[in-house]
């Protein structure tokens, strides 16, 4: 049976840059992309952090709804993360393994 996987969304701050992504070890990802390791968006535009996430099944509707939501309208991602988010919060406690 395959495990849960993630969509989430990474920011630099409030209402800035945002970044897409979908994984299935959704600590360790955001753990990644909080301390640069990985060259890339994240990295770049110092996008560290996690403001948003969903739940799936399967990789492939983590996938396929990463893929639906980097086509969305800027203004829907935002409501998306304030729906989730109101504060911006950084999400990271809530996810990490202790």
């Amino acid at each position: 049976m395959e495990s849960q996987a993630f969509v989430y969304i990474m920011a630099n701050r409030r209402d800035g840059t945002i970044y897409i992504g979908s994984t299935v070890e959704l600590p360790r990802r955001v753990w990644e992309h909080r301390n640069s390791v990985v060259p890339g968006f994240t990295r770049k535009y110092e996008c560290h952090l996690l403001v948003w996430y969903e739940v799936h099944d399967n990789r492939e509707a983590a996938r396929l709804r990463e893929r639906q939501m980097k086509e969305w309208k800027r203004a829907w991602k935002l409501r998306e993360i304030e729906g989730f988010n109101p504060e911006w919060a950084d999400l990271y406690d809530r996810i990490a393994q202790p």
